[in-house]
């Protein structure tokens, strides 16, 4: 199964607009947002996706009864999922995971840092799709999860 990864979106529309054409194109069934949305319409604007959104609060969610309405499955974190028969643990940063929590894995998808991550480590994949939104490092990056594997690819998107 393809997952498409988005973190740190920052309220920025065009490039949640790329992310999403970016997912179609690359066949995506379902999407994973580990925070930093922000406002209520960068939300809305993720769930034209039109599949299953599964996402976490971040740091700089300051509406979060607003971002909650929009989205009522919206968790604080620690969120646990299992796709295709993978357990898969998301959170908004690494940093915030209990070992146990990441012990209960195979996937972990994080964000926070605004740093593409697609490592394996003691047989667990770490995916951070880096920062959506470009306004720290100036990459807009997203992430192809594969469930078969598991593998990630980082995706670049062109800054609109």
């Amino acid at each position: 199964m393809l997952i498409g990864v988005l973190s740190d979106t920052h309220d920025r529309l065009p490039m949640i607009d790329a992310a999403i054409a970016c997912f179609r194109r690359e066949g995506v069934a379902v999407l994973i947002h580990p925070g930093d949305f922000v406002a209520p319409f960068a939300l809305k604007r993720v769930l034209t996706f039109g599949g299953p959104v599964y996402a976490t609060f971040g740091n700089n969610d300051g509406e979060r009864r607003g971002l909650r309405e929009v989205h009522p499955t919206l968790a604080d974190g620690p969120l646990f999922i299992e796709l295709d028969g993978t357990a898969i643990l998301v959170h908004h940063y690494l940093d915030w995971c209990k070992a146990d929590w990441v012990a209960r894995a195979r996937i972990i998808v994080t964000g926070h840092t605004h740093e593409p991550v697609a490592r394996t480590e003691d047989g667990r994949l770490f995916v951070n799709p880096g920062e959506c939104c470009g306004w720290v490092t100036e990459r807009c990056t997203v992430a192809v999860l594969d469930t078969a594997g598991p593998s990630a690819r980082i995706i670049e998107l062109e800054a609109v």
